[in-house]
């Protein structure tokens, strides 16, 4: 794989405002370890290899631990997730595939017992955030591999 174009020299202006939205929802409150889930999650449907490279490094380098990374994907079938964290990650993967979902009541009500309307917003904000940038890495071939999470 080769990078195909640097989005971030071609395009600074839209870069930044990329990063305006992912600054707004790091200090939004949600979790952030709940944000690294939804990110994870993400990347893992669409397939972005270097958003799961970076989301599952910025998670280990904030204390997720190995066995809840590896069974994400099958979250559903586990017991290593929260109630919140199910319906956040049930809220991702109907967000994420909103052309086949239609992102149905049952999900928005299910999600919303765990959430207040401005965190359900910003979980919303935050998967909006995450596959537009999996979409830039897809597109753009963003290679994998070099990321380092950032150090404290």
């Amino acid at each position: 794989m080769q990078l195909r174009s640097d989005i971030m020299k071609i395009a600074p202006e839209g870069n930044r405002a990329m990063y305006a939205l992912e600054s707004y929802v790091h200090k939004s409150g949600l979790e952030l370890s709940l944000l690294e889930l939804v990110k994870t999650r993400a990347s893992q449907i669409n397939g972005c290899g270097f958003c799961l490279d970076m989301h599952t490094r910025d998670a280990r380098a904030h204390g997720e631990t190995e066995q809840r990374l590896y069974t994400l994907s099958a979250w559903r079938e586990t017991p290593f997730f929260s109630e919140r964290e199910r319906a956040a990650l049930a809220w991702t993967e109907s967000v994420t595939n909103v052309a086949q979902t239609g992102v149905p009541d049952a999900v928005y009500e299910a999600t919303a017992r765990h959430f207040s309307e401005k965190e359900l917003v910003d979980l919303t904000l935050a998967i909006v955030a995450i596959n537009g940038w999996n979409r830039m890495a897809i597109a753009f071939r963003k290679v994998p591999g070099s990321y380092q999470p950032a150090a404290g």
